[in-house]
């Protein structure tokens, strides 16, 4: 079975090609914008101008024609709502034109099955990190559970903004992260962290009001250190509490070799099992899209409408 899979949540458009559960294509283009982070109708104008661009690259990478695709899927949420707009509006087109089913695919969900396909991980403990979402998630009866999550905004978000207060275009994390190896110096930060959940907003107000005064390898070092350590300390609480022996990181921010170095170190020390997702599918992508849609093949659904606010744990997993 040929699935093809629109991922358009926010700044990346994304088409992806699976046959079964093996990507064929994967092909995408992410928004940068000059200054400043995501203005909703410059990241929707960028969908649909590449859109046709990015469609046409997955089938030739697939070697196939839109008629040979079996089944549409869609990034239905959470997500910006003009970017969704997007993504919808073009899979419920081709799914219309060529009489192929259409499912509608929750994008953190997504992100948690490429996860489990590329780590041969069962039932581990999933920590999802992105611009947008922070949360701490496990499986159980037939359900993604949130057990711990931010209280305020992502992690991502908080990279993002703190980035912007230092110079540093839009997506910050990389540049953060190359600061972060050359800091020497830790300054004592907020560790915001109640049982499994944490908060990232104080911790922003109080590298706003050091910045210029730290050199700006220190803030980024330190930063990552506290941030990354409550997101650990976290996972490891789950670990514990559901007697699960594995941990993977994905999203967007699970491209850092820190956090991933530290999520190594505490599954050592656990004689637990910590794999790393493949690059190439930690950051917004349409080929989870297009898996997820392949494993909901079986899904009657009937609301197909874009939902900005679409939460992990409303998803019934019956594939599971």
């Amino acid at each position: 079975m040929y699935t093809l899979g629109i991922e358009s949540t926010a700044h990346t458009f994304g088409v992806g090609i699976t046959e079964n559960d093996r990507v064929i294509a994967n092909e995408r283009d992410t928004l940068k914008p000059l200054s400043g982070g995501i203005i909703p109708r410059e990241a929707a104008a960028h969908h649909f101008r590449l859109a046709a661009e990015i469609l046409g690259k997955a089938l030739n990478k697939g070697g196939l024609r839109l008629k040979d695709i079996d089944l549409f899927a869609f990034s239905q949420g959470p997500g910006i709502i003009p970017s969704l707009k997007v993504g919808a509006s073009l899979s419920s087109f081709l799914s219309k034109k060529y009489g192929k089913k259409l499912i509608g695919v929750n994008h953190c969900v997504a992100h948690l099955e490429i996860a489990r396909l590329y780590t041969g991980l069962r039932d581990p403990i999933m920590l999802y990190v992105s611009g947008g979402n922070t949360q701490i998630i496990t499986y159980y009866n037939k359900n993604y559970i949130v057990f711990g999550e931010t209280q305020d905004i992502g992690i991502g978000n908080l990279l993002d903004k703190t980035g912007r207060r230092m110079g540093i275009p839009f997506p910050a994390g990389p540049e953060i992260e190359k600061l972060a190896e050359k800091g020497k110096h830790y300054i004592e930060m907020p560790y915001s962290i109640k049982g499994m959940d944490v908060s990232f907003s104080g911790i922003e107000t109080f590298v706003s009001k050091i910045i210029g005064r730290e050199t700006k390898e220190d803030i980024a070092f330190s930063l990552q250190e506290t941030v990354f350590s409550m997101l650990i300390e976290a996972s490891e609480r789950t670990m514990a509490y559901c007697l699960k022996n594995s941990l993977v990181i994905t999203g967007g921010v699970a491209a850092n070799k820190r956090l991933n170095e530290m999520g190594r170190k505490m599954c050592s020390e656990r004689a637990a099992e910590f794999k790393e997702i493949p690059m190439e599918f930690a950051g917004d992508n349409g080929a989870m899209i297009a898996y997820t849609g392949y494993l909901m093949r079986d899904y009657n659904q009937k609301d197909l409408d874009i939902k900005p606010k679409f939460r992990t744990d409303t998803v019934e997993i019956n594939y599971r």
